[in-house]
């Protein structure tokens, strides 16, 4: 996939799924922003890619610090072409009804508001390229009930509508808007459930494991890239089949 002449903001870059998408991004050619608060790992991540990368702190739920990582890309790269709204809080691991108001405001704020606010401010930048495509991370529990995902699993769902919204809203300025659902995938933040990548260690899912983070760059280079320029307002589940239906029995 070429992205060359494309400057993408990754949000969440530090480790895990982001790394793994602002490594893609630059060995398919193009220039990106990691934004993460955690600093000194992104940092790491953009010294290890040299003068293609750049990081800086992002809180995703401040606007400010959304403002102040649009103008610092614009100023290292001359333009944004595209975000990846990737930056998420993990689920509580409680039913709905038994999360604590706190515990759902603050992961709404982050997996949803955060989003919605990413979108609000890098879409003038993307009207000054005239044009830019914007993939939103939503999960696997952003398409079916999943229980024990609380304010994870509604943020999700909101994701999903927004990216529907917005690509429709967003269509005549020549801005795209998608969303990427993963299932489970090993990285520093599901690790600690001790999923395993080995076959049979995810049987849940008819691929019958976890995925890894690299298995899911291709499909944010293709979204990022002119080759999707007819696709706006998709979906896009990287689940092992999770979503699609149970493993067949004896399998």
């Amino acid at each position: 996939m070429d992205l060359s002449n494309k400057v993408v903001i990754v949000t969440g870059g530090a480790r895990g799924l982001g790394e793994a998408f602002a490594r893609g991004i630059v060995a398919a050619g193009g220039e990106v922003m990691i934004g993460d608060i955690l600093e000194a790992e992104a940092a790491a991540v953009a010294a290890d890619l040299g003068d293609a990368a750049r990081s800086m702190h992002l809180d995703v739920t401040d606007p400010e610090s959304w403002q102040a990582i649009v103008a610092a890309t614009e100023e290292a790269f001359g333009s944004v072409t595209g975000l990846v709204n990737n930056a998420g809080a993990v689920a509580s691991g409680v039913r709905l009804v038994d999360e604590p108001l706190d515990t759902f405001q603050s992961i709404i704020q982050t997996n949803l508001v955060g989003v919605h606010i990413g979108i609000q401010t890098v879409v003038p930048a993307m009207r000054r390229a005239h044009g830019g495509s914007i993939v939103n991370i939503s999960s696997a529990a952003g398409l079916v009930g999943m229980e024990l995902t609380g304010a994870y699993g509604a943020a999700k769902w909101g994701v999903r509508g927004m990216t529907k919204l917005s690509a429709v809203e967003l269509a005549p300025e020549r801005i795209r808007v998608n969303s990427v659902h993963p299932g489970m995938v090993l990285t520093p933040m599901t690790a600690p459930t001790g999923i395993s990548i080995d076959e049979g260690g995810f049987p849940s899912a008819p691929a019958g494991r976890v995925g890894r983070p690299d298995e899911l760059v291709g499909a944010i280079t293709y979204l990022l890239g002119d080759s999707a320029s007819y696709t706006t307002g998709a979906e896009l589940a990287v689940d092992g089949g999770w979503t699609a239906g149970p493993p067949m029995p004896g399998h």
